[in-house]
């Protein structure tokens, strides 16, 4: 038999919540946007936790730093991934069909963390509407808590619980609406990792590149982030891999034309390119 589910009843409705997902993260470096992170969730006395936004481009390690803000406070994090099709009730309560055709009321990520006294990461918050946006209103102020028109019951956060929400920069976002917006304080800023945490960082996660090919990766990256090119640590990650696997699997080809090809394969762009754009 499975895993029984955490039930909890509020006013004669059973909640059943879900598991955090398993997550790991080795953080390297970039300890200022970690310190803003950890001193908005800080227990100021009667004054509640702020719920800062994460701004920066794809990849640069928005998620990871909620993810190590969490373990450093020793708290379950919880995500929610958001999308345009998320629905207000998505973010709350999800009726589902349990044994026997009875409904079961099941809670999102979100409203876990909110009974558990978790934290909860909104990936990717300004790709939701408004509509989304406005049906956890009463969580961002003072009240608290959100009301599930489904299961009909109010649910009020643990005072542990955190929250805070990523928002990528590019054309297929929203905006926020600004009295949600006025919420989400304070703004932190994730730049791109300097030279040696971007090494650090895919040299942590990958045993079989040789460094060879791991500082190449970086030098590429590194010039993408002069010229603000969209090219991020998870592209070197995977540039970094792939080429590995073309040496083990062409024994004849050299290093550098198995990194033209990942790098082709991986970004749709000519290495060349970084000297002057050559796409393909």
């Amino acid at each position: 038999m499975g895993k029984q589910s955490e039930v909890l009843s509020i006013k004669g409705v059973q909640i059943h919540l879900i598991d955090p997902p398993d997550l790991n993260v080795d953080w390297v470096g970039m300890e200022e946007p970690l310190i803003q992170l950890l001193a908005a969730w800080s227990d100021d006395g009667d004054d509640p936790p702020m719920q800062p936004r994460i701004l920066g481009k794809p990849g640069v390690g928005k998620t990871s730093l909620a993810i190590t803000a969490a373990k450093r406070m020793k708290q379950e994090l919880y995500v929610f991934q958001c999308t345009v099709d998320t629905k207000p009730e998505d973010l709350i309560v999800t009726p589902v069909i349990a044994e026997e055709g009875k409904i079961r009321y099941v809670a999102s990520p979100l409203v876990t963390a909110m009974i558990k006294g978790g934290i909860c990461l909104l990936d990717e918050g300004n790709r939701m509407s408004e509509k989304s946006w406005a049906s956890i209103a009463s969580l961002l102020d003072m009240r608290r808590s959100v009301y599930s028109i489904i299961a009909g019951v109010e649910i009020k956060a643990k005072p542990e619980f955190r929250i805070c929400v990523t928002m990528n920069e590019d054309a297929s976002t929203f905006e926020v609406p600004e009295y949600i917006y006025s919420r989400l304080q304070p703004g932190i800023q994730m730049d791109y990792p300097t030279r040696e945490e971007e090494f650090k960082i895919i040299r942590g996660k990958l045993d079989g590149p040789p460094d060879s090919i791991i500082q190449n990766v970086v030098d590429l990256l590194q010039d993408s982030h002069k010229k603000d090119e969209d090219l991020s640590v998870r592209d070197g990650l995977n540039i970094s891999r792939y080429a590995h696997r073309l040496l083990k699997f062409r024994s004849r080809l050299s290093e550098d034309r198995a990194l033209d090809q990942a790098i082709l394969q991986i970004t749709g762009v000519r290495r060349v390119a970084y000297d002057g754009p050559t796409l393909v």
